[in-house]
């Protein structure tokens, strides 16, 4: 067993989670003060997120040609540059608003390949090099995203405070330089301490043929389909809320940029509590009950407290509880599609389900900017209703339980001692 490139996967993605969750905060929090619109916000949050869906989809047969190892490094050393751009344009007077869509539609595109070659085509390698059960994997790479994003939350919002208080830009663009030094140590770290064998098999396979076998499976496994189906309203929705909504009642209702590190370090508190049981517990627990039940948890509840204005105490508490229910979820989402998907399908399948699961995201922050015009309690009441239907889902029809099958774990392959992927 060989334990270095996991460890070094899930270091490099933790870093480069932290950065980007802060920017989660920051980047809406900039909009929002420097036009007032919540609509705007919404389109950048929109601009980001579909060419992050685009190459998630069209990028995968490229990943398994080139190697997932240097299309990583390729896009997060680029991903230093685009979003390092966005302050030092700033500070000269040059970030107009056509300029900071420009550089958020280019820095999606980026981030969209490098998260698509490190869980598409490098994590599964690594997990079956340690010699790791998949579930409990995927759990202890979930718990450190939620940890990523429990200190994240916070910190983004006193960076923005301290360098900006809550009127000015230039906290926000503070944490986008943090952000951009955080893809440069990720990509250091893959370069150096990350070895994955390429997919020799599909390496002369035609582009085309490629997508369409991803398509093909995705369209053939019935448990695939309708995981992937909910799952991009339920992210559609989250995005609405995460961009758009919990910025406005931040500012609205909250009165500061502290407010969106409020929901979202109690809610990451709750889940990286959760993880930490889960993890442990996941090898002899069933997947379709606690993924059910922790949808129902961590969806609705949390719309209802933001939109009768809770208080300080009611939002994180019940933020946190709604962390708890979501420990769960991606753990066995990963676990179930890590299980079931054949590996020389692994990378286009991976990236197909990903852009299938992101597609309504640039939708909902367009959603979100337009109900979000009507007030912040319209606009949660509203998406809280649709997002209660849609966790209804696994209740209704027998190939939901299907999660619960466990297949043999899988052999890593052994590979010749040839060096790996060059990164010229």
């Amino acid at each position: 067993m060989n334990r270095r490139p996991l460890v070094g996967l899930l270091v490099a993605e933790t870093i480069s989670n932290l950065g980007s969750r802060m920017t989660m905060v920051a980047l809406p929090w900039l909009v929002l003060v420097t036009t007032g619109s919540a609509a705007r916000t919404g389109l950048v949050a929109a601009v980001e997120i579909l060419p992050y869906v685009l190459a998630s989809a069209l990028g995968a047969p490229v990943t398994d040609r080139v190697g997932g190892r240097r299309v990583s490094v390729v896009a997060d050393a680029a991903s230093v540059v685009v979003v390092g751009a966005v302050p030092l344009l700033a500070a000269t007077g040059d970030l107009g608003f056509g300029a900071l869509l420009a550089l958020v539609l280019v820095a999606g595109g980026l981030r969209g390949f490098g998260d698509a070659a490190k869980r598409g085509a490098m994590f599964p390698q690594s997990v079956a090099a340690s010699g790791m059960e998949m579930t409990r994997a995927v759990s202890l790479h979930d718990g450190l995203s939620r940890a990523a994003g429990l200190l994240a939350a916070p910190l983004a919002g006193a960076i923005v405070v301290a360098f900006g208080g809550t009127t000015s830009a230039r906290g926000a663009l503070a944490v986008l330089l943090v952000d951009a030094v955080s893809f440069g140590v990720c990509a250091l770290l893959v370069a150096f301490l990350v070895r994955t064998r390429p997919v020799e098999s599909q390496a002369r396979e035609p582009y085309g043929a490629a997508l369409r076998a991803g398509l093909a499976f995705v369209r053939s496994d019935r448990l695939i389909l309708g995981l992937l189906l909910m799952v991009s309203f339920t992210n559609l929705l989250d995005h609405a809320t995460g961009a758009v909504l919990v910025p406005l009642w931040a500012r609205d209702v909250f009165g500061s940029p502290l407010g969106i590190g409020l929901v979202s370090a109690a809610f990451a508190a709750g889940a990286v509590l959760g993880n930490i049981v889960f993890t442990y517990l996941a090898p002899r627990l069933p997947r379709w009950a606690p993924y059910t039940l922790g949808f129902l948890v961590c969806g609705a509840p949390r719309y209802v407290v933001l939109a009768f204005d809770g208080g300080a105490w009611s939002v994180g508490a019940v933020s946190f509880v709604g962390g708890l229910g979501a420990a769960a979820l991606n753990p066995i989402l990963g676990a179930v599609f890590y299980e079931r998907i054949p590996e020389r399908l692994m990378a286009r399948v991976q990236g197909l389900s990903t852009a299938v699961a992101f597609a309504g995201m640039p939708l909902g922050a367009l959603l979100g900017g337009w109900l979000g015009e009507y007030g912040a309690r319209v606009a949660l009441l509203v998406v809280g209703a649709m997002y209660l239907a849609a966790t209804l889902a696994p209740l209704f029809g027998r190939f939901w339980r299907e999660m619960d099958v466990r297949p043999a774990p899988r052999v890593p392959v052994p590979r010749e001692p040839a060096p790996v992927e060059a990164l010229v």
